[in-house]
């Protein structure tokens, strides 16, 4: 008796940074996504990057206070409460690891990602988003009201 050999299936296996580009073709309300090459380590990246009560509010525009619900996250979703410039006010749904931050609230919608590009430089994508119907149509008239993250996330690097 022969037996049957185990058929290969397809691997289809994202990094962070893709897998932020699916969820911004998919979530109907993901409207701006952008991705940069920074000229810095992951670790340093991630690391600015990831400290979101205090760096957030220095590079995404509408953000005035981050404050982590859950302060040891363990790797599990955890929450935290996001204040605005404007009237955002609303509790975060945060799934954070190393390279990959995704948080929804129920209205707004927000990623980052990073890997390494090189061992001195980092792939880095913003995604920002409304969670509504209609708001991808809404995204271009907000756009000179956010400024560019990216460019903010990169001078905020640079004076680390």
């Amino acid at each position: 008796m022969t037996e049957n050999p185990v058929p290969q299936w397809p691997v289809a296996d994202f990094d962070t940074i893709r897998r932020l580009h699916v969820i911004a073709a998919t979530a109907p309300g993901a409207a701006r996504i952008g991705e940069t090459v920074l000229d810095a380590p992951f670790e340093r990246v991630w690391s600015v990057a990831q400290d979101l009560e205090r760096t957030m509010p220095l590079w995404i525009p509408d953000i005035r206070t981050v404050r982590l619900i859950d302060p040891e996250p363990t790797g599990a979703p955890f929450r935290a409460r996001i204040h605005g410039h404007t009237r955002l006010r609303a509790t975060f749904d945060i799934d954070l690891a190393p390279g990959w931050c995704l948080m929804q609230s129920r209205l707004v919608l927000g990623g980052m990602a990073a890997r390494p590009e090189t061992d001195r430089t980092t792939r880095f994508a913003f995604l920002g988003g409304l969670r509504f119907p209609g708001a991808r149509l809404l995204a271009p008239a907000l756009r000179p009201f956010t400024g560019n993250p990216l460019e903010r996330f990169a001078a905020l690097l640079d004076e680390e």
